[in-house]
């Protein structure tokens, strides 16, 4: 299993925007550092939270940081620009990269994205899927002739193609319907599960994707793999449970209520009505029992990855939700603390350590009494050679 943070980013408004864009930064600098394999940054432009209008940008900032963890646009939405236009940015930065990126498509979460330009929410998957076709074949090296109700394509090509000439991959999100996986079985595209957890639908749903995504690649004479399927999952880790939720405490309020009024909302909730009448830890408690996602120890992140693993039946990557929810120092060491005892567990480097310390500690005794002989041996043999001297 491979690791990553799919941070749209978030950020509570009243800091400075800023500062907040180089915490960014430093965090994606800190995991590959760590070893973490994917940092997927998405385009919003609005809502006061989302602040990164241009992921392509940051992105081409972060590249330049970094070493070898790999980008995806986690994502860029295919309804707000013309597909050449678009196609052309991503092959750009897929060559500034040397192949470390990944274009991650969707159709656009905020409504007040859509509202600005002029955009009916209602249309934005079916612009998806127009546009997506088209972006695929430029990507591909394709001339594409294309016309729709908001854009055409004539003679279309891209002069610049992804980087060495390869097949660039391209991911397409689901939240919670299945317009994202009949998509992503239609182009042969990976797929990005983002509300994996959602005890709303989410996790119900996560049981059923991958059927339906080989049930759409092979109508159309497509192949998929789970080793190119990623979820999200909201996660937080510290030394101790206690820890984790004083933690979160930093900015858990604010993040609720965005969670309330976001793309990701279910039903409609009293968020202020529920804030005034639970305390800090009992919407923790909330939150981990509903399997949502964690806020505590490695190990509870451990149980909550083996959940999804079960339920979905396997998948390629695993994607830590990027959240405002603590502080810089503390949303670091959450990650130095997944790195060395979570995605161990999950890599297969955890138990050939413990097999050779078992060995070990298990015949400490009878290895003990050889290691002793050989040494009386070695004096004995001394003794003697010095004493035929």
């Amino acid at each position: 299993m491979k690791f990553g943070i799919f941070m749209s980013p978030y950020h509570i408004p009243g800091k400075s925007p800023s500062v907040a864009l180089g915490h960014d930064l430093e965090i994606i600098e800190h995991m590959d550092r760590l070893g973490f394999d994917e940092v997927w940054v998405g385009e919003h432009h609005s809502g006061g939270f989302e602040i990164v209008s241009a992921p392509d940008l940051l992105i081409a900032a972060a590249a330049q940081r970094t070493s070898s963890i790999r980008f995806g646009s986690g994502v860029m939405s295919v309804p707000y620009h013309h597909p050449l236009v678009l196609a052309g940015r991503v092959s750009l930065l897929d060559n500034l990269t040397r192949g470390r990126f990944t274009f991650g498509a969707g159709p656009g979460a905020l409504v007040t994205d859509a509202h600005m330009m002029g955009i009916e929410p209602g249309e934005q998957r079916r612009m998806l899927e127009q546009g997506l076709e088209a972006i695929v074949g430029l990507l591909r090296g394709e001339t594409v002739d294309m016309e729709t109700d908001w854009f055409t394509l004539r003679d279309a090509r891209l002069q610049l193609l992804p980087y060495q000439g390869r097949e660039m991959e391209i991911a397409v999100a689901s939240v919670r319907s299945p317009s994202g996986v009949r998509l992503a079985g239609r182009f042969g595209c990976s797929l990005l599960s983002i509300a994996a957890t959602d005890p709303n639908g989410g996790f119900s749903f996560v049981g059923d994707t991958w059927r339906l995504m080989q049930e759409r690649a092979q109508e159309a004479g497509r192949s998929v793999s789970r080793s190119s399927w990623r979820v999200v999952a909201p996660i937080h880790v510290a030394e101790t449970k206690e820890q984790a939720y004083e933690d979160v405490r930093h900015g858990m309020v604010e993040m609720s209520k965005f969670g309330a009024t976001g793309p990701f909302a279910g039903e409609a909730v009293d968020i202020e009505a529920m804030l005034a009448s639970t305390s800090h830890e009992e919407r923790i408690d909330g939150l981990n029992a509903s399997g949502m996602g964690v806020v505590g120890t490695p190990d509870m992140a451990v149980e909550l990855i083996e959940r999804l693993e079960k339920q979905s039946g396997g998948f390629g990557t695993l994607l830590l939700a990027g959240s405002d929810w603590a502080n810089q120092s503390a949303t670091k060491r959450s990650l130095e603390l997944f790195a060395q005892y979570v995605m161990p567990e999950f890599q297969g480097t955890v138990a050939p350590l413990r097999s050779s310390w078992d060995r070990l500690y298990a015949g400490r005794q009878g290895f003990g009494a050889q290691f002793r002989a050989a040494q009386d041996k070695a004096i004995a043999e001394d003794a003697a050679e010095r004493a035929s001297r």
